[in-house]
Parts: C-alpha cells; sequence; structure tokens
C-alpha cells in the first residue's frame, strides 16, 4: 500500500485509543447532565414534605392562625344584677361605658375610659377597647359601706378556684355587698362571632350568644332610715350607727368616714360631691389615720363602756348571784388599799353619792360602783361565760367581709398575753365594760336585740326574705327581762340619764295609742305621739387621761313590743348621753315619724 510522499514505508497503522486524549472535563459534563434533575427531585420532594407538614402535621394550627386574622371573637359583657333596698328602691345602677384593656410588665389594666375617647381611640381602629357596664352608685357615701365597689380582679383572685372561668380584664366585687353576693350579682358574658376582611372590617356576623344578666338581690336596708341614720351623723368624724330589727335584720348601716364608691367604678371625669371627704381615689388609700374603707360597725373594736351593764345584770340575775331585792350604797368611791374606783357620777357632777340602788336604779342611772360590787361577785368566769352566750368573743356571721370577733378576756387569756395574773380590780373594769373587752358596734347592737327580743341571739343578715338564723336561745328569763328593761325604760325617762329621750315624741297620726308603747301627748296637737324608749348609754375611756371617751347608746323602741334596735357609737368624743343620744334620737325620728 502506498502511503504517499509525507509518510514513511516504516509507519504502522493500528487503532488509534481515544481514551489517551480524556483529561477529566468530559466526566464532569457528563456529572452536571445529572445535577439539574437531582435538584429538581429534591426540591420537588421537600416541597411535598413541606406541603405535607403544612397541611396534615400543622393543618389544624395554620387554619386557626388563617381563622383568627378572619375571624374575631367579641364579648359581649354580662350587666351584673341590681341591688335592691327593703321597699324596691334600685340602690345600683348599670350604666353603658368603655373600658381600655393595656398590658405591661405589672400585667394586664382594665381601665374604664370617658366616652369621647374611647369612640377617637375606636374610630383609628383600636382593638383593646371593650364595651362594657359601669356600675352606679346614686347614694354615694352614704350607703357605701353596705354596697361596697367592684374592681378589677387582681392576680391571686384569678389564680383562686372561688374565681374559675374568670379572665384577667373582669371586674368583680372588692367589698360590701357586691363581694359577698359576687356569684349572684355576676352573670354569664354573651358572645358574638365576626368575619372580617383585610382592613379590620367587619363583613358579616357568624354567630352570637347572648349574655344573661346577674341575678339581682333585694337588701333587707330602707333607703330613707339610711339616708336619716348618714344624715344624723353628720357631725361626726369616726363612729358608726347600726339600725337592725329584733330578729337580727339590719335596716340601716352607717361608718365613718365613708367614701364615694363611684370613684372606683366610673371614669376619671367623674366628680364626687362636695359632701363626701374624698375626692380622689388616692386620698382614700393613703388615710392612714381614719381609714376610710374600714367598716367600723364590724370591723372596728371598742371598749363598751356602761353599754355592758345589761349583760353585766343578766349574768348576776341569771346566775342567782344577784336578785331583784339585791341593792348596794353608794358610797361614790369604792376603795380597796391604795386603789380608789369612783362612780362616775360622783367624779363629774359634784361628789354626789346616790344612795340605796338596786339592779334597776343601776341601770337607769349607770352606777358604777353596783356594777363593781356585782363584777366581784359574778367573777370573770361567770361574767366571760355570760357574755360568749351573747355572742361575745366571735364574729356573730353578717353577710359583709371584715367583721371582728372583739376579746372577751379570761384568767388564762391575761396571764398568757400579758403576763399578770387576774387581779380584783380587773373584775372591777370587765364589771362596766372597761378593761381588757373589746366588743364591736354590732355585737352591741346584737345584745341589745337578745333583750328585745326575749332573749334570743339572731344571726345579722342583709337578705330580705331569708330565714332569720337563730344562734343561741333561751340566754334570758322572762323574770330579768322584766328587770333590765325597767332599767332601761327608766335610763330614757326623767330621773335617767339619757336625757335627750325623755319623753320623745313623734308627728304621726297613724300611730295608733295604746296607753303603754304609744301614748297621747296632752300639751301638743292630736297629731303628737309618745313612745317608750329602753335604751343604756355608754361612756367608754380609752387611751390617756387627756382623750376623750368613746360615746355609745344602745336602745330599742317601743320598750314592750319592740320594732327596731339602734346603736350609736362615736369615738373619742365624749359622754354617751351627751353625743351618740341626740344621733339615736334623730333615727327614732325618722322611723316612727315616716
Amino acid at each position: 500500500m502506498k502511503h504517499g510522499y509525507a509518510f514513511g514505508d516504516h509507519i504502522k497503522t493500528e487503532k488509534i485509543k481515544r481514551r489517551r486524549y480524556d483529561d477529566g472535563s468530559s466526566r464532569a459534563l457528563r456529572l452536571r447532565g445529572f445535577l439539574l434533575p437531582i435538584i429538581l427531585v429534591v426540591v420537588g420532594l421537600s416541597l411535598v414534605f413541606k406541603l405535607f407538614a403544612l397541611q396534615v402535621v400543622q393543618g389544624q394550627k395554620y387554619s386557626q392562625l388563617s381563622d383568627s386574622n378572619r375571624l374575631r371573637t367579641l364579648v359581649i359583657h354580662a350587666p351584673r344584677g341590681v341591688i335592691f333596698d327593703r321597699n324596691g328602691v334600685p340602690l345600683v345602677f348599670n350604666i353603658p361605658g368603655f373600658l381600655q384593656i393595656t398590658k405591661d410588665k405589672s400585667g394586664t389594666k382594665s381601665v374604664a375610659l370617658k366616652k369621647e375617647d374611647a369612640l377617637a381611640q375606636i374610630a383609628k381602629g383600636a382593638r383593646n377597647i371593650e364595651v362594657d357596664s359601669l356600675r352606679q352608685y346614686p347614694y354615694k357615701d352614704a350607703m357605701s359601706q353596705i354596697l361596697g365597689y367592684i374592681g378589677q380582679i387582681s392576680k391571686d383572685e384569678v389564680k383562686s378556684e372561688n374565681f374559675l372561668g374568670y379572665q384577667p380584664t373582669d371586674w368583680v366585687g372588692k367589698s360590701g355587698i357586691e363581694q359577698t353576693y359576687e356569684h349572684m350579682l355576676r352573670g354569664t358574658d354573651g358572645r358574638q362571632l365576626l368575619e372580617v376582611d383585610a382592613m379590620n372590617t367587619v363583613t358579616r356576623l357568624l354567630g352570637r350568644n347572648d349574655p344573661l344578666p346577674g341575678q339581682d338581690i333585694t337588701l333587707t336596708v330602707d333607703t330613707k332610715l339610711q339616708q336619716a341614720a348618714y344624715d344624723a351623723s353628720d357631725s361626726m368624724k369616726k363612729g358608726a350607727v347600726i339600725v337592725s330589727r329584733p330578729d337580727g335584720e339590719i335596716l340601716a348601716l352607717v361608718s365613718k368616714p365613708s367614701f364615694d364608691p363611684n370613684l372606683f367604678t366610673l371614669d376619671k371625669t367623674y366628680k364626687s360631691a362636695s359632701t363626701s371627704a374624698y375626692t380622689k381615689i388616692s386620698d382614700i388609700l393613703t388615710d392612714g389615720e381614719n381609714h376610710p374603707l374600714l367598716n367600723r360597725a364590724i370591723g372596728g373594736v371598742y371598749p363598751p363602756g356602761s353599754t355592758f351593764k345589761l349583760v353585766t345584770a343578766v349574768s348576776g340575775l341569771e346566775t342567782h348571784v344577784i336578785d331583784d331585792q339585791f341593792g348596794i350604797t353608794d358610797t361614790g368611791i369604792l376603795k380597796v388599799g391604795d386603789f380608789s374606783y369612783a362612780n362616775w357620777f360622783y367624779t363629774e357632777y359634784g361628789k354626789k353619792e346616790q344612795g340605796k340602788v338596786d339592779v334597776v336604779r343601776a341601770i337607769a342611772r349607770s352606777n358604777d360602783i353596783f356594777f363593781y360590787k356585782l363584777g366581784e361577785k359574778l367573777s370573770v368566769d361567770k361574767l366571760s361565760k355570760t357574755a360568749k352566750e351573747f355572742g361575745l368573743g366571735n364574729i356573730l356571721g353578717i353577710d359583709l367581709a371584715g367583721e371582728a370577733a372583739g376579746l372577751v378576756p379570761t384568767k388564762q387569756w391575761k396571764e398568757k398575753v400579758i403576763g399578770e395574773k387576774w387581779y380584783l380590780g380587773d373584775d372591777f373594769h370587765f364589771g362596766i365594760g372597761q378593761g381588757y373587752l373589746l366588743t364591736t358596734p354590732l355585737q352591741v347592737n346584737s345584745w341589745t336585740q337578745v333583750i328585745a327580743n326575749g332573749g334570743t341571739l339572731y344571726q345579722p343578715h342583709l337578705i330580705k326574705g331569708s330565714s332569720p338564723v337563730v344562734k343561741n336561745k333561751g340566754i334570758v328569763s322572762d323574770k330579768t327581762l322584766e328587770l333590765v328593761r325597767k332599767g332601761m325604760i327608766e335610763s330614757c325617762s326623767p330621773g335617767g340619764v339619757a336625757f335627750p329621750l325623755f319623753d320623745f315624741k313623734v308627728k304621726n297620726a297613724s300611730l295608733k295609742i295604746d296607753g303603754k308603747d304609744i301614748q297621747s301627748v296632752a300639751s301638743a296637737s292630736a297629731d303628737y305621739r309618745k313612745i317608750s324608749v329602753a335604751c343604756k348609754t355608754g361612756t367608754a375611756q380609752h387611751g390617756d387621761d387627756k382623750t376623750l371617751p368613746h360615746a355609745w347608746i344602745t336602745l330599742f323602741a317601743p320598750a314592750y313590743h319592740p320594732q327596731v334596735v339602734v346603736t350609736v357609737l362615736v369615738e373619742s368624743s365624749g359622754e354617751g348621753s351627751v353625743v351618740a343620744a341626740p344621733i339615736a334620737k334623730k333615727v327614732l325620728e325618722s322611723y316612727f315619724g315616716k
């Protein structure tokens, strides 16, 4: 074979091995051809798994998120139940208002807004404004210690079992009837399910559950009598007035100083009346001297002074330590060794002795010497036992929070707490309601009820229609009642000590004259009636010699068939007959004059 000029004869033909010319670039090219399909497969599988996770695994979660952007649940607050007095007069009102819900480090806050501010914020798209019924109290300071007020639920309350189902923005009763009967007054909130667009504009209503209003409550309180008792105590800086039935029904309950509960429930534009002692919430909360939130009628504890002589007299007669024939000769001052114990009348009014004194006369004249001696004869054990039978030393169970138990001393108590033994002087002081004995105005009113109704201790209550609860009965025999009542009647009659109530009369021709409880008044027009009153005043020493005593009076009327029991305490003010008795007289005039 001829190869031509360019190739020699020695060149041998063979197959050329192309692999000799591969440098790795061709392999990369082949891999690149597979890379794109692999990426597509991986991305596709990732999308499939992601869609599976979104649609199946987390489908419910994202569905809820979607609905939350599209759907809104609007709470429709249920109005609280209305509180009425015994005659059907409403004592609170539910008025429309706005609440602003805010959150910060301290927690969730719910604050009442005035209408203009709320509407302006709603117009700007604010979603933290709720429409609610705000609580308005028309009788302001006069009724606050009974009704109480409402406020935002606290963190501790939300966690409590008593408030299961409550939300951090809910308002609940904080004191008084509002607190005691919270679960009756509170209604059940309703709901509206709304659909909104991207601009948060409501497009349609999807569903609605109407709210259920709270239960209405009717109290035993008489509004006119309550207002009269409050007005009668106008000059009282600190103290209490309680008006009740002999079976424990509370007709009126006043504690001074008081406060306007509207300050806690209405928006900041609300202005308290000029007659109120406090115009701002901060003033109420920071007054550490007068403590306006303290209900002195049930939570204040004081030495009862001579009002306790009623219990001492009952104890002496019921234990047969004395009888109606027992008497002492008033010497003005009782001396024991180096100690002297004087009769108040002897030291205050010219060193006058009162001669022979029996139990009736001792009550009428509030004779200290008689009750010193009786306290000695009884000794602490018997007198403490009787005091506890009258409900002292324990709460009585009124349906208001904050009731105090007071203190009934014993020998063991003094040795344990004071670190001293019981002395004869302690018996003297105990017999006249001084020393270590502490009571509440409610307790004084309750033991007066026992004497008025014939010997039964009832649980005081504020809900009308509830059956009276007997706490103790048979405390006083008929004979003892007759003697004690006679002494109390004489105390309110000429020759007694409660001079503002001598010959007490009112203008009310509708009162039926019976010649005993209700009598005609010869020197007045035919419209006037004289009403028999049984009372006991008290002047309780406390503090040092420069401190004025507490002024007390407790009474019931008419004396033989009692309808009403009145107890008045005026802190650090003077004698009971001078300070407390005029207030009680005004209350009686309101009750019998209507």
